[in-house]
């Protein structure tokens, strides 16, 4: 077991004392000669060669170059220029002329290369040993499989060979391995990283994802490489805000009692329930809310099933036509189902995803994260031997809906089941909301009393979020429907914003309950200084192009002006027309609009 782990703060911290970056990387070759797993890496970069590419570094500079010196590795179905690329198939193998959109940005960002990592062939499989090579072994205990596809990535960041390693994901390629390992993965909402670059499985649902010790260095990792690539035709131009705070008012969502499943593996459900019990002391909500996973897990039950296995087929087509037997038995066996599907079949997965779609977005009305087990129990590698497929399937439980619905994921450890294994849960939010699962993820971890990955270095305490809005951003006060878990939020949520604090106004301000509804909503007045009251608010930021759309939504008697909080600030927020407190119900005592909501539950 390693002692210490390399995060982007404890390398940082050591070079600007004594380390050099030639000192790391002799640290990064020693520690993959002692860990002994050569499933790991397919192609390792020879040790001098990593040598000169350290002392090729600019000056050190972790502000311009935010992954100075950090290693790094990158699944083998990700091009990098002069390195081949196997997708662990060797009669597939190319050299790469070119290196992939994101993992460029990563060496511009000061990263530096080790390897490219072994996963399940042309990343078909969760598992992590469907590879002609020898397959990586699972860093707490081999009988078990590392997970897949990504497997040769999760496992080399377990053993801090590397500070983060680039995975990709489908359907859970990039969260099972983490969870089957201790670590982080992130899966990104899709498009925000570009796939250029990238032998794909499923082209419209592909996404490269991150593994990581930590939160904060899976997010460093993903802000890196985020951008908008004109090349890819599935790029999207995202944003990708600075880490935000944790919403007072974030509603949590957890499978219902249906929803629960752990193929009868009772350790993983305890560890499930133990984290469950760490998620109310960092959210302060006890009662998170029960979610049919039904519709869920039909979308999980079409990515198997239904017409996205011949977007496999069409991927690796003429592989199938001209060598079929070079192809790994299960692999094989699966992709060619494809074959009697017909262009109606097509049609019809898509109606029926359609329709499950718009049942799934139901969900997200009343519950801003969802937080379900990245897998419902670890699978042996002696189960795959006699059943190649239903371990492989059972691990895809959480995992196979998430990007046919175009949600974001965070992969992160949680409790350790009693018998030493680790275990993990995963958040999942819709497209964008990728920094408040950053949010909540960083939290929910530091709590965990984990090591990091295969280490004992302890996960380190929340990174500090910046509570005021960073450039290009304009700060909004919101007092009522569109605080963190009221009716109205999402319309803040939909255009990218994201929680920066909860400040009192200052002492100049009378609250009223406005006619009508539902939903029913407040008016924030000004009153002559020192004559009204503290009215509890939040403080969201947004961009300008969001802000101006959500004011074009706001009817009167609301307008938008300046409001004065009590830390000294002032932004815009939310007033009302003294024609509009007409009939209006003064509701100041209460000190928010949030404490009066819940004292008409009680009256």
């Amino acid at each position: 077991m390693s002692k210490t782990f390399p995060t982007v703060a404890s390398l940082h911290t050591a070079y600007a004392h004594d380390l050099s970056p030639k000192e790391m990387i002799a640290n990064v070759y020693r520690r993959i000669a002692e860990v002994n797993d050569p499933g790991i890496f397919i192609t390792l970069i020879p040790q001098d060669a990593a040598v000169a590419a350290a002392g090729a570094l600019p000056a050190f500079d972790p502000v311009t170059y935010p992954l100075w010196g950090v290693p790094f590795a990158v699944k083998d179905n990700i091009d990098v220029a002069g390195m081949p690329t196997t997708a662990a198939c060797p009669e597939f193998a190319y050299l790469a002329a070119s290196t992939a959109f994101a993992v460029q940005k990563l060496l511009d960002a000061g990263a530096l290369l080790i390897g490219k990592t072994n996963l399940d062939q042309f990343a078909n499989g969760l598992v992590g040993i469907r590879t002609p090579y020898p397959a990586p072994k699972n860093s707490f205990n081999t009988d078990y499989v590392p997970g897949g596809s990504s497997s040769g990535s999760a496992v080399a960041v377990a053993h801090g060979l590397v500070t983060f390693a680039l995975g990709t994901d489908t359907a859970g390629s990039g969260r099972i391995p983490a969870g089957l390992n201790n670590i982080v993965g992130l899966k990104p909402s899709l498009g925000s990283v570009s796939s250029s670059g990238v032998i794909p499985t499923c082209r419209t649902l592909d996404t490269i994802s991150v593994f990581a010790g930590t939160v904060a260095d899976a997010t460093r990792a993903f802000q890196v490489m985020a951008a908008f690539d004109p090349k890819d035709a599935y790029s999207r131009a995202l944003p990708v805000p600075p880490p935000s705070g944790l919403p007072p008012g974030m509603r949590v969502g957890i499978p219902d009692g249906k929803g629960r499943r752990f193929g009868g593996d009772t350790l993983s459900e305890a560890a499930f329930d133990a984290t469950l019990a760490d998620l109310s002391s960092v959210t302060g909500n006890t009662m998170p809310t029960p979610v049919d996973m039904t519709a869920l897990f039909d979308v999980a039950h079409l990515l198997d099933s239904g017409p996205w296995v011949a977007e496999r087929l069409h991927a690796i087509g003429n592989m199938i036509a001209a060598k079929p037997e070079t192809l790994h038995p299960t692999m094989r066996k699966i992709i060619e189902c494809a074959k009697s599907l017909s262009a109606v079949d097509t049609f019809a997965g898509l109606y029926r995803l359609g329709e499950l779609r718009r049942i799934t977005d139901a969900i997200w009305s009343h519950v801003d994260v969802l937080i379900v087990p990245t897998y419902p129990r670890p699978r042996k590698v002696d189960e795959l031997m006699t059943d190649p497929t239903g371990p492989n399937g059972e691990l895809a439980t959480y995992t196979s809906f998430v990007n046919l619905l175009d949600l974001c994921a965070l992969a992160i450890p949680g409790r350790f089941r009693s018998d030493g294994l680790p275990s993990g849960v995963t958040l999942i939010a819709p497209r964008g909301r990728d920094g408040l699962l950053a949010a909540l993820g960083e939290r929910l971890h530091s709590v965990s009393l984990n090591g990091i990955g295969a280490s004992t270095d302890k996960v380190p305490p929340p990174s500090d979020s910046s509570s005021i809005a960073a450039p290009g951003e304009i700060e909004l006060v919101v007092v009522g429907a569109h605080l963190s878990g009221m009716p109205l939020n999402h319309e803040l949520t939909r255009r990218g914003a994201r929680f920066l604090r909860a400040e009192p106004t200052t002492k100049d301000y009378k609250l009223f309950a406005l006619p009508g509804g539902p939903p029913y909503r407040p008016g924030l007045m000004r009153v002559p200084d020192g004559t009204g009251a503290q009215i509890a608010t939040e403080v969201w930021a947004l961009s300008a192009e969001g802000l101006g759309s959500f004011i074009t939504g706001v009817p009167a008697p609301l307008g938008i002006g300046t409001t004065r909080l009590a830390d000294g600030t002032s932004a815009k927020g939310f007033i009302v027309e003294a024609e509009g407190i007409v009939g209006a119900k003064d509701i100041s005592e209460f000190g928010g609009w949030r404490n009066y909501i819940a004292s008409l539950s009680t009256s």
